[in-house]
């Protein structure tokens, strides 16, 4: 029989966390199982560990230029799924200085969050963990299981051996984030691209 390979949801996550520190998996995740004060505490580490990761930024949650209207108070409210809300570096007004203030968008040179026109901002999003490419999935499970491991277990080199599973999957979270990037030095602004000498073309002359 052929076994089917899923992508990783929060049940197998918090699994492979309690496998990495030696304990049985569980079934489901609900009221029962997070209410035990061991699985509870993995699960919260490793929503912790889902939020601190995407806070860095990375290729599939973040968009630039994003435009953005005031409502009809002319505030721009910050919704919960925002993790970084910034005026685009392009922006051509470049007489303001935004930041989060009471969960609106707050000027502090007008000293106003009151806004009358369209803005475009660079935004990061928190997206759930199953929406998450894999390869980042793989970087916060190996995040969580060494935040795991440091809590609820008094064993040094099982924290070692952890840390250096965390360092391939972030060596591999970052390959994978530059190839769907497509970055380069050179600073390209939005809406354009650069395709770098391929060597291949030097056969082709």
């Amino acid at each position: 029989m052929t076994t089917q390979i899923a992508t990783d949801t929060e049940l197998s996550a918090v699994n492979s966390i309690l496998g990495s520190i030696g304990q049985s998996p569980i079934t489901q995740l609900n009221l029962t199982t997070l209410g035990n004060p061991e699985i509870g505490l993995v699960h919260n580490l490793l929503m912790e560990v889902t939020k601190d990761v995407q806070n860095e930024g990375w290729h599939f949650n973040q968009e630039e230029h994003v435009a953005v209207s005031p409502d009809s108070n002319g505030h721009f409210l910050i919704p919960n799924n925002y993790l970084r809300f910034d005026l685009n570096d392009g922006l051509a007004d470049k007489t303001r200085d935004v930041v989060k203030r009471n969960g609106k968008l707050y000027d502090k040179v007008e000293h106003t969050d009151v806004f009358s026109n369209t803005l475009y901002f660079d935004i990061t999003y928190l997206h759930n963990f199953e929406d998450i490419p894999s390869a980042i999935q793989r970087y916060i499970i190996a995040c969580a299981s060494v935040r795991t491991a440091t809590q609820l277990v008094s064993n040094p080199e099982l924290v070692k051996l952890l840390q250096l599973q965390e360092a391939q999957t972030r060596s591999t979270a970052l390959e994978y984030d530059c190839e769907q990037g497509d970055h380069t030095f050179f600073g390209f602004p939005h809406e354009s691209n650069y395709r770098s000498y391929q060597p291949y073309k030097a056969l082709i002359r």
